[in-house]
């Protein structure tokens, strides 16, 4: 594997890592939940379409128009109306650990698919390490805000955001792995705007979010999905979608670190032996068993 593909694993890993904090921030601004991922998507939408279109993939990809619109469903429009609410109540850390289960979900669904290398004992053992880490870093008691019945509605949420990225994923990459990720997920943002502007009747009137707000639903739309969908499907194409989303174990660790600097979370010792536990176990599970001739 080459030197690049890893730098993008990491930059991809880190910019998906950067979501929890600025969703966070405007989720606790008390911007509706609805108006966060409508603008969320729309900038994106707005930055992607026209680069799509300028590469000549976009009009072509239009003809799976049904597959992606179910891609942005379980991409988009679900997960990250799931995500924004349960970090009403559960922290960053909690959050990150949780959509950390991606990885084992995309390699059920990568094994329904054909590939059964997931279940190879290098890969096990790095994604059962990167698991051990990723308790370390969290802690093993986290806790959320409000009452039990909040939390664990939260944490459903959170579980089944994990659930709908690894499947989508897995499902594009299957039924159209020569279509454009760069078009898919452009036309998928236009989609996910087009279900969510009518939701905003149920929200409006509503006050202009604060600045701290806007700017963080800015990062959100142009750094964290627009920018970081172009390098994902890059790094999908070294990696495959299973060993790709491995890259949520980075996440985690720049979601813990953004957590302790900017919102005071505690780091401890666990979480200072979780951090190598979560970078190796990202290594190893990400490893390709290398076949032996017969």
């Amino acid at each position: 594997m080459k030197k690049s593909a890893w730098g993008l694993f990491v930059l991809v890993g880190t910019l998906w890592g950067i979501p929890y904090l600025f969703t966070k921030v405007a989720v606790d601004s008390q911007t509706p939940v609805v108006l966060i991922v409508f603008l969320r998507v729309t900038l994106a939408s707005l930055i992607l379409i026209p680069i799509a279109h300028y590469r000549g993939v976009l009009i072509p990809a239009f003809r799976h128009w049904k597959i992606i619109l179910v891609y942005a469903v379980g991409e988009m429009v679900l997960p990250w109306f799931f995500i924004a609410t349960g970090q009403k109540v559960i922290p960053s850390s909690t959050t990150a650990l949780l959509i950390a289960t991606v990885p084992i979900f995309a390699s059920v669904f990568a094994y329904f698919y054909g590939d059964s290398t997931v279940w190879h004992g290098k890969r096990l053992v790095g994604m059962g390490a990167g698991f051990v880490g990723i308790f370390f870093l969290v802690g093993f008691d986290g806790v959320g805000e409000g009452s039990v019945t909040a939390q664990t509605v939260a944490v459903i949420l959170l579980l089944a955001s994990s659930v709908l990225y690894a499947g989508s994923v897995s499902m594009v990459n299957h039924k159209l792995p020569e279509v454009s990720g760069l078009a898919i997920n452009a036309i998928a943002l236009l989609f996910a705007t087009i279900i969510y502007l009518p939701t905003l009747f149920f929200v409006m009137p509503t006050p202009v979010p604060p600045a701290e707000a806007l700017v963080s639903i800015a990062v959100l739309g142009a750094i964290c999905t627009a920018l970081a969908f172009i390098i994902y499907f890059q790094v999908m194409s070294h990696f495959g979608p299973a060993r790709a989303s491995l890259s949520v174990y980075i996440n985690t660790v720049v979601a813990v670190l953004l957590g302790v600097i900017l919102l005071d979370e505690k780091l401890t010792a666990t979480m200072m032996l979780g951090i190598p536990l979560v970078l190796i176990g990202s290594y190893l599970a990400s490893r390709k068993p290398i076949a032996t001739p017969a």
